[in-house]
Order: C-alpha cells, then sequence, then structure tokens
C-alpha cells in the first residue's frame, strides 16, 4: 500500500538558522501575538471579533495604500493606472464585505459576554477607515477631532481632510483636459463636504454621450461607479450585522447604533456619477 505522504523534493529548504523565514518577512511573531482578549476568563468569541477587526483593518491599510497611489496618478494626468488600481480596490471592498458573515455566526447573548471590556472603544474611531472616507471625499472636520490624542495621528488625518480628495483630483484633470467643469467644484475648501453642481453634471453627460471620444474619463467614471457601490454595500452590511448582533442598542463609542449606521447609507461620494443617469 503506497504511504500517505509527499516526499521533500531534494531543493526544499529546511535550515533558517540564518536566513529570511516566512515568519521573519511577514512578522508573524508580532502579527500573531496582537491578539489579546480582555474578558476574564476568556469569553471564546472575543477572539472571532478580534481577529475580524484587526483583519478589516489590514484591507483598509491596503485600500488606502491604492487610493493614494490612485491619486497620485491622476494628478500627473494619468488615468489608465487608476483602472487596474480601482478594479483592485473593488475586489478588497468585497471581501470587506464578506467578512460581515463570519461575524454574524456571534449570537446577540455571546456578543453580551464580552461586549463591556470593549468601554468606550468603536469603529468610530478607527483612524484609517476616516482616512479612507476622506481620500474618497466624505469629509466632516468634527470626525477628526476623536484622534487628538495622538499627535501624529491628528496631523496625517488633518492633512488628509484639507486636501483634494479622489473626486476633486478627479475634476480637476477633466479641467486641464478642456471639459467645462464649474470653477465652484475646482477652487473650494476641500476640507469641506462636496456639493454636486448641475455643471459637472454636464461635464459627465458629455463623457457618457461620446466615450470615445473621452474614454479614459468614461472609464475612470464607471470604476468610481464600482467603488461607491461597494461602499454603500458594506456600510450597508456592516448596519444589519450591528442590527442582528445588537439590535438598536446604544453604540460602544456613544452613537446611536444602528440609526447612526443608518444614515451614512444617505451618504455619496461622487453624486454627479449618478444623477448624470437621470439625463441619459
Amino acid at each position: 500500500m503506497q504511504a500517505n505522504q509527499r516526499d521533500l523534493e531534494a531543493g526544499i529548504q529546511t535550515d533558517f538558522s540564518n536566513r529570511l523565514s516566512y515568519g521573519g518577512y511577514l512578522r508573524l511573531d508580532q502579527l500573531l501575538a496582537a491578539q489579546q482578549p480582555l474578558s476574564n476568563p476568556p469569553h471564546h468569541d472575543e477572539m472571532l471579533f478580534i481577529v475580524q477587526h484587526q483583519v478589516s483593518e489590514l484591507w483598509l491599510k491596503q485600500l488606502i495604500h491604492e487610493l493614494r497611489a490612485a491619486i497620485a496618478h491622476v494628478n500627473q494626468d494619468e488615468l489608465e493606472p487608476c483602472f487596474k488600481i480601482l478594479a483592485r480596490a473593488k475586489l478588497i471592498q468585497q471581501q470587506l464585505f464578506n467578512m460581515w458573515a463570519v461575524l454574524e455566526t456571534m449570537t446577540p447573548s455571546e456578543y453580551a459576554e464580552f461586549r463591556p471590556v470593549l468601554g468606550q472603544s468603536s469603529g468610530f474611531q478607527s483612524y484609517q477607515y476616516r482616512t479612507l472616507e476622506f481620500l474618497l471625499g466624505n469629509k466632516h472636520a468634527g470626525q477628526a477631532e476623536v484622534f487628538k490624542y495622538d499627535p501624529t495621528l491628528y496631523a496625517q488625518i488633518q492633512h488628509d481632510l484639507h486636501a483634494p480628495s479622489l473626486w476633486d483630483a478627479f475634476l480637476q484633470l477633466l479641467a486641464r483636459r478642456g471639459l467645462p467643469v464649474p470653477a465652484e467644484s475646482l477652487q473650494r475648501d476641500f476640507s469641506q463636504p462636496y456639493s454636486a453642481q448641475p455643471g459637472v453634471v454636464a461635464v459627465f453627460k458629455t463623457i457618457y454621450q461620446q466615450p470615445k471620444a473621452h474614454w479614459e474619463a468614461y472609464e475612470m467614471a464607471e470604476k468610481l461607479v464600482d467603488v461607491e457601490e461597494a461602499f454603500q454595500l458594506w456600510r450597508f452590511r456592516h448596519m444589519k450585522t450591528v442590527e442582528r448582533i445588537i439590535g438598536f442598542k446604544q453604540g460602544t463609542g456613544g452613537s446611536s447604533g444602528v440609526a447612526f449606521l443608518k444614515r451614512a447609507l444617505e451618504l455619496t461620494f461622487f453624486p454627479e456619477l449618478f444623477q448624470v443617469r437621470s439625463e441619459l
């Protein structure tokens, strides 16, 4: 009878006493030591809660990395590299969306066993999530104040609050390419929420009606629609997961919980890209 094993190939390395290993490259000693449940005795599902949110933060880090690269390309009048970047961003967003299904295996009574150890900590305090929203254009100066406890974080958040978003950068590129983007959409305080302009809708109507003449802008617009749609689906799934696990209780950070998350569904990053659909 054949043995149920696979022999090691002669070339496989087994001695890592003086060379970089897989675990060393990924810093797994640090990464896997970062899960420190606070419940005493440790509640089984607290590990899931921690891992879920830590993995989410890792994906948020990658999304921020991708969006900063996209903004840099747009500022250099390079739209084509953004197509792959934003396609990747959409797939990362799908990973974030699907992760909620794992957390939903935790019941309300199981979460209640360790929820008190969270104190006032909340996802609202995720500086990476806030950075992501600022990069996409959902600006709100008050949301930056929660990071004042860390001067380094606060300085970075303030920088992103006042910097042009991906949408701002795209509109500036369209103006540089000769399209009549209204001045009020270009010369504004970027720390303030963006307001839709009929003139921008008209610009995108031209782009959508003449895609061959404006192919890169047309493709970029559709990639941005993908990202916004995926973000809204993530927000909705987040809200439904919270509703499923804690109902309509107050959030740990002091928010109204589900009601607060529902209001976020009304926010939009690229409003004219949806308004123009009624004009075509």
